[in-house]
């Protein structure tokens, strides 16, 4: 139980710092960014869960804003995977989460 907790904690942190990513280079780039190859690289690596919120979002929301909802979608399940992972191993004691 462990190590599924601890993969998804991990899948959701690797999505937000390139969605992250994603923005920073977005503002920095300006309009020039969907030319940009680290943008590209970014929007494959994050395009899934942006799918998945655009899919969980109501239709109100506009499509410039699905990122952000996906940001914070991960933000809860990194939250509960990491309130999880406290749980299993104060269960299991803590030197065997090491």
């Amino acid at each position: 139980m462990l190590v599924l907790v601890s993969s998804i904690k991990l899948v959701a942190e690797i999505a937000l710092m390139a969605l992250l990513g994603q923005w920073l280079l977005g503002l920095l780039a300006g309009a020039k960014r969907d030319g940009n190859l680290f943008y590209q690289l970014l929007q494959v690596l994050t395009r899934p869960f942006v799918r998945v919120a655009r899919f969980v979002a109501p239709r109100q929301v506009l499509d410039r804003h699905v990122p952000l909802v996906a940001f914070l979608l991960l933000g809860f399940v990194w939250l509960f995977t990491t309130i999880a992972k406290i749980n299993i191993c104060l269960q299991i004691g803590v030197a065997q989460c090491r």
